[in-house]
């Protein structure tokens, strides 16, 4: 009987987390064609399953990408408004395109020395994060128990983790928080494996990625409704590289203090922001998956951080009342790790890049501003021996490739040597 039930709330969860797809996203939002982009949702499950009898939440094992920021490359405001400057010289711009123009030094202006800089949005999302885990998990933050918090050493990082304890302390000021941020964790909060990097950028992944866009073309319409001039468009503009850059400004600024001003988007048609999205979600499955064409083994590169999340909760459950360990990072660390845990079947390795969508391997899902994975571990008391866990992606039930009596919990021994072994039969 556990086990139909186990089946059957898999299957409930699948159809809650793929019922609408992203084409639908985007026509009701325009703001999730931003993937990555994407202003932190919060959760959509609000009433999360009930432990089984006896079994109360007392650690918590958790990673989180920075909150938002502002946009992090100089060069997208350089390449634009210098060929902008160039046409409106030679009168080749459109009154669309002399608008843009001055939307785009706008953007620039509110950005300029805040580059890549945590916003007001993103401080917003992490302390409601934290609250909502206070809310949740009430077990786990009761008495003067010790919270330890480890950033990389990002100053956006650094901020969403500040925002965050900042909030906690205020809910339960007699907690004992423990927080930094220094090189010496950046072993396993952000490592980057240059091996396996090299083989996702090879010529090959490249070539793969250029075949697939080229059946998606998304920058003729765009371009001449900006530039008036042909004979300029022929000798002076890369449509491509304007076009995608127009697109990650008009993603970026949902997760700006400017955001409520001005707006991109109505530069797009509804169908371009979904064709460059799906062209987006497809380089982050190239570039971070298990994907075959990129030596299918790029998750590997986040074992230090799935090691260190295994040995913190071994030694954290020896402990009367463990507390939290909570780390803040990147997206490109998030990511894989979640690729080389399995969740919700994001393991996925496949050449046939149209599967993705089909198979609900969608970028907003995994990693919007503020993503965030949070492990909670169960027990009735320290003398406990089955330790349970749930795993929450963005604060939502998940499953794992794992059998499981209990859904969607999954006992501690089973997730442990499942993982340690995965981890420990990896070869470059």
């Amino acid at each position: 009987m556990k086990r139909i039930i186990s089946i059957l709330w898999i299957a409930c969860l699948s159809m809650m987390m793929t019922a609408q797809t992203p084409k639908q996203d985007i026509k009701n939002d325009f703001r999730f064609s931003g993937g990555s982009f994407l202003n932190y949702p919060g959760p959509k499950q609000h009433k999360l399953t009930p432990a089984p009898k006896g079994k109360k939440p007392f650690y918590i094992s958790h990673y989180g990408r920075h909150g938002s920021r502002n946009i992090t490359k100089p060069e997208v405001f350089q390449n634009l408004l210098q060929i902008m400057a160039q046409a409106e010289e030679q009168k080749a711009l459109t009154p669309l395109g002399i608008d843009v123009m001055k939307r785009i030094m706008m953007i620039e202006a509110d950005a300029h020395e805040r580059m890549g800089e945590l916003t007001a949005i993103g401080a917003r999302q992490h302390m409601d994060i934290m609250r909502r885990m206070v809310e949740r998990f009430p077990e786990v933050f009761n008495g003067k128990v010790t919270i330890t918090a480890r950033s990389t050493t990002s100053i956006r990082s650094i901020l969403s983790m500040c925002n965050a304890m900042a909030q906690l302390k205020a809910m339960r000021p007699n907690l004992v928080i423990n927080q930094d941020a220094s090189l010496r964790d950046m072993h396993h909060l952000f490592h980057i494996d240059t091996v396996l990097t090299a083989r996702s950028l090879s010529e090959e992944n490249k070539a793969y990625y250029d075949a697939f866009c080229q059946k998606y073309p998304t920058a003729d319409r765009l371009i001449t409704s900006l530039f008036s001039d042909t004979a300029f468009i022929s000798k002076h503009v890369n449509k491509e590289r304007i076009v995608g850059n127009l697109f990650q400004l008009a993603s970026d600024l949902q997760d700006t203090d400017i955001s409520n001003k001005l707006t991109l988007y109505d530069i797009f048609t509804e169908e371009e922001l979904y064709l460059n999205w799906k062209k987006k979600n497809t380089e982050w499955y190239l570039g971070w998956s298990f994907c075959p064409t990129n030596g299918g083994k790029m998750p590997y590169s986040q074992r230090f951080l799935l090691s260190n999340i295994i040995e913190r909760a071994d030694s954290c459950i020896q402990l009367a009342h463990p507390g939290a360990n909570l780390r803040y990072g990147h997206d490109t660390a998030l990511l894989p790790l979640i690729c080389l845990l399995g969740v919700n079947g994001y393991d996925l390795n496949t050449t046939d890049l149209e599967q993705l969508e089909r198979r609900g391997w969608v970028d907003y899902h995994m990693i919007p501003m503020a993503g965030n994975l949070q492990i909670v571990f169960y027990r009735k008391n320290p003398a406990d021996k089955d330790v349970l866990i749930k795993v929450l992606l963005n604060e939502n039930e998940t499953t794992l490739p794992l059998q499981t009596d209990v859904a969607p919990y999954y006992h501690w021994n089973d997730f442990r040597n499942y993982y340690l072994q995965r981890i420990n039969n990896y070869k470059e």
